[in-house]
């Protein structure tokens, strides 16, 4: 349960990081913009770690969210790195990060759960 709940945290954690980092610009800037894209990518990853660290069990008490596809983020994010598509990336930053945090913001830990 303590590991789910450190994962929730860096899923949700990373996914306001992507949101901080791409306020303000569109796809042009972020095309031209490598620090940003590189920053995006880390994070993907990290959300990517973060959801295969997630217990089976977890995963099975949540089947409407697309642990399978959230997970795939990492693998883009590594195995395409040199020709990763970004238009592909803008739009997952656009409306799959905003729906995946509505899915886990009520499965995120209390402080009091965390400590």
């Amino acid at each position: 349960m303590m590991r789910d709940n450190e994962s929730l945290i860096d899923i949700s954690d990373s996914i306001h990081l992507i949101m901080r980092y791409t306020q303000g610009i569109d796809l042009d800037r972020f095309t031209q913009n490598e620090e940003k894209q590189d920053a995006v990518l880390r994070r993907l990853i990290i959300i990517g770690e973060a959801t295969k660290r997630l217990s089976p069990e977890f995963r099975s008490q949540h089947p409407t969210i697309p642990w399978r596809n959230i997970a795939g983020l990492r693998d883009i994010a590594v195995h395409e790195y040199e020709r990763v598509d970004l238009d592909r990336i803008w739009r997952i930053i656009q409306t799959d990060l905003l729906e995946l945090l509505t899915y886990i913001q009520p499965l995120l830990p209390t402080q009091e759960q965390n400590d």
